[in-house]
């Protein structure tokens, strides 16, 4: 019998990252080196190069529900890249709010995040019941902010021979040929989206949170080790070390770095997150993101955070389903962190 990933599993099961955590060596040494080849690898700079000098802000609509407003505009992130997002501000009688930045996984888009019915899918009630991320953030008291990841919703590619409905596979193997990743061009995303919220004076960009389930919160990971805005970064069903998850088991083009594994594993980049608040959801039963690579993972997590005497800015969430956003848990979580920052 043929195996034909035979020489991908025994080429993962001998490669050492070369930049490991390890306590022995300077911290600070190795925490630059870990940036600059996230950098490097995932093409963040050449996105970055690309920026529009105007953000070219544009508040499309403005609809009044009982508890919160919620808001439509568009930003220009890149050059000839604009980024559609909701917003949902609570009604609670304060000049400002904290600002959670909520990310859909693949879905059928950012709609759900609001409850806006568009196919009226069995699919698309199930997200909405379960997924509205940003109405559950005007719920505990933050101005919810909805962004459209790229490769999803109304930002799928739109020409038919371009696997419209195949989700981000168009979309990221042309960024991988450009020398570019869907990680790094959704990490982008989120931090023009920070510089965009200046343009409303309810927001308080001083206090951001971000957080999202399956790919939004693969997003939510890498974009906090990019933006040291982000001052709690709450990933949910999405972290888990390289071997037992996007080496072992099918995933979206979205989750690949090229030669990431030659340098790093997902909890060392930890590094690059610490001291700022890191909690980390992850389902029991999850399938995809097992549970006992997560705590493997977490462990040098852990080690990394008391590197810093911050042990106690990360912390393992471990829920009761499988993939799956348990709404009560993620927002408990949140609130405690803010909490603690005095928000």
């Amino acid at each position: 019998m043929i195996n034909g990933d035979l020489c991908h599993e025994i080429a993962v099961k001998n490669t050492v990252p070369r930049l490991s955590y390890d306590k022995s060596a300077d911290f600070d040494t190795w925490k630059a080196q870990i940036e600059k080849k996230l950098t490097e690898l995932t093409g963040y700079d050449l996105v970055k190069s690309n920026v529009s000098d105007d953000l070219r802000v544009e508040v499309e609509s403005r609809e009044e529900f009982d508890t919160y407003s919620l808001i439509r505009f568009s930003f220009e992130s890149e050059a000839s890249e604009r980024v559609p997002c909701y917003l949902t501000v609570p009604k609670l009688g304060k000049k400002k709010y904290p600002v959670a930045i909520t990310l859909q996984g693949h879905s059928s888009g950012f709609h759900n995040s609001v409850r806006i019915k568009k196919s009226g899918s069995a699919e698309e009630a199930e997200y909405q019941i379960r997924g509205a991320f940003a109405i559950q953030a005007s719920e505990n008291g933050y101005v919810g902010l909805a962004i459209e990841q790229r490769g999803m919703g109304e930002r799928k590619p739109t020409k038919d021979n371009r696997s419209k409905n195949a989700m981000c596979i168009f979309a990221g193997s042309v960024a991988l040929h450009l020398g570019r990743t869907l990680i790094a061009e959704r990490a982008f995303d989120i931090s023009r989206a920070i510089d965009a919220l200046a343009s409303f004076d309810f927001a308080d960009t001083d206090k951001v949170i971000v957080t999202g389930n399956s790919g939004g919160g693969t997003a939510t990971y890498y974009a906090a080790c990019f933006d040291e805005r982000i001052k709690i970064a709450a990933p949910s069903c999405s972290f888990c070390p390289y071997p037992e998850s996007i080496l072992d088991i099918h995933h979206c083009i979205c989750n690949y770095i090229p030669s990431a594994y030659r340098y790093f594993d997902m909890q060392d980049l930890a590094c690059l997150i610490a001291p700022r608040k890191l909690v980390i959801i992850a389902g029991k039963h999850d399938l995809i993101f097992p549970i006992e690579g997560v705590k493997r993972g977490f462990a040098t997590v852990k080690e990394i955070y008391s590197a810093l005497s911050a042990e106690e800015n990360c912390r393992l969430i471990e829920t009761p389903k499988d993939h799956w956003w348990c709404e009560d848990l993620v927002w408990s979580a949140i609130n405690e962190e803010a909490a603690k920052l005095g928000w």
